[in-house]
């Protein structure tokens, strides 16, 4: 039976795993075994941390939206409850804008609401 070398596959698969892991703390980024499992843990927390990136940029934003209605005398739930009411459809994120960067507009928009 003739020889077969299979040398290039696994190095390259070493390669790249030690490619991505590099920037690992101790033996994390050199030591091949080490490096798959931490490679494991950074993936499960990069998919979890993108999620609750979403979670918390939406915190933020109610926490700027609240700052900016308690302002103008009126509380977030009030605020987002009229909104409701009249049909505005601006998320989170453009009213949380308005109340840090463009208050008088905010308070417009409030106006229009009350």
């Amino acid at each position: 039976m003739p020889r077969v070398k299979r040398g290039t596959i696994g190095l390259k698969k070493r390669r790249t795993i030690l490619k991505r892991a590099k920037g690992f703390r101790m033996g994390g980024h050199s030591k091949e075994r080490l490096a798959r499992e931490r490679l494991l843990h950074a993936a499960k927390n990069s998919f979890q941390g993108r999620r609750k990136k979403k979670r918390d940029f939406r915190k933020l934003w109610q926490v700027k939206i609240g700052a900016g209605a308690r302002e103008n005398g009126i509380s977030y739930s009030a605020l987002i409850g009229k909104f409701k009411k009249a049909n505005i459809e601006l998320d989170r994120k453009i009213l949380a804008e308005l109340a840090q960067n463009y208050p008088e507009a905010f308070k417009k928009l409030l106006e229009s609401v009350k």
